[in-house]
């Protein structure tokens, strides 16, 4: 993993990614960059933590920024008043880490939002994602929130009072309870570790030619064996409530909702297709789909004997 770029965020929007609790940064406009970055903490001259951007989607209406919620942590107070009507554009973020401590950069004059690491920088961060290993994409934190770094006064508030969201130059320490995204990350984690993961076979699919042509595999008949949080609309203004993590193979995975309307297969498809390639598939071939934890699932592919 090479972190050659950070991306500037302010409290106490960065101190929710960092606890687990958001997984949407709402930004002002659409971004071509796809891959791992790094956090910085808006003042402190501090990366926190690193993240994977997988996808961007269209802005959202009030409405849907409302409902989405549980994602982007902005209260529905703001959204109302229109104090955020600029950032309505989700960039979805998955694999959030937390460095064990802040490493420093230098902020380049001119740079507001993206900064251009220098290779030391790379090189420490490097450092301490290799101390912390890799058995789990996903490292919770503890729930105790972000901690403005170097604060002149700590003064403990309630997660989501108006102090806590001011944006005021008063420091602030944000106590929150475990969140619900928190607990699922707890349990990936105890998923992913050896010994304690019992895969559970889903369902297994016969390819077609039509499959391989159209990287896809249908999961008609089996929809009813994948949770609803998964399952979404037709289209992407019908996405689902959350996103299945997708093992397939390669060297990273993918995360995806399910079109349980239409087409009942995995929305974002461009991972099939290299997985056909790496397992060099064949129409009568059959995929496998194993839950490996909650919202987590092995792909395989199982080859036609003769």
């Amino acid at each position: 993993m090479n972190i050659t770029k950070g991306l500037v965020i302010d409290d106490p929007w960065i101190g929710h990614l960092l606890d687990g609790s958001k997984t949407w940064e709402m930004r002002s406009r659409l971004v071509s960059f796809r891959g791992w970055f790094g956090l910085i903490r808006k003042g402190t001259g501090a990366i926190y933590g690193v993240a994977r951007l997988v996808d961007v989607r269209p802005a959202l209406s009030v409405e849907e920024m409302v409902a989405a919620y549980d994602k982007h942590r902005i209260p529905e107070s703001m959204i109302r008043s229109g104090a955020v009507a600029k950032w309505t554009t989700p960039w979805v973020l998955a694999d959030i880490r937390k460095l064990p401590k802040p490493a420093s950069y230098r902020h380049p004059s001119g740079a507001v939002s993206w900064v251009e690491l220098e290779p030391q920088v790379t090189a420490a961060i490097a450092a301490q994602l290799g101390s912390m290993g890799t058995a789990a994409s996903v490292t919770p934190v503890p729930a105790a929130a972000a901690v403005i770094a170097n604060p002149p006064a700590l003064r403990a508030v309630p997660s989501g009072s108006p102090a806590a969201l001011t944006g005021k130059t008063e420091a602030v320490a944000i106590l929150t309870e475990p969140t619900e995204t928190h607990k699922q990350n707890e349990a990936l984690m105890t998923a992913a570790t050896p010994g304690n993961r019992s895969d559970k076979l889903v369902c297994e699919v016969e390819l077609t030619e039509g499959n391989l042509t159209h990287n896809h595999f249908y999961l008609r008949p089996h929809l009813h064996l994948f949770p609803n949080d998964i399952i979404g609309g037709s289209n992407r203004s019908k996405l689902a409530r959350k996103e299945a993590r997708i093992d397939w193979g390669g060297p990273e995975p993918e995360f995806t909702d399910i079109d349980g309307e239409t087409h009942k297969f995995f929305r974002r498809r461009g991972w099939i297709g290299r997985f056909y390639q790496l397992n060099r598939a064949k129409p009568g071939d059959l995929v496998s789909v194993e839950e490996t934890g909650p919202l987590s699932y092995k792909i395989r592919l199982r080859k036609r004997t003769p």
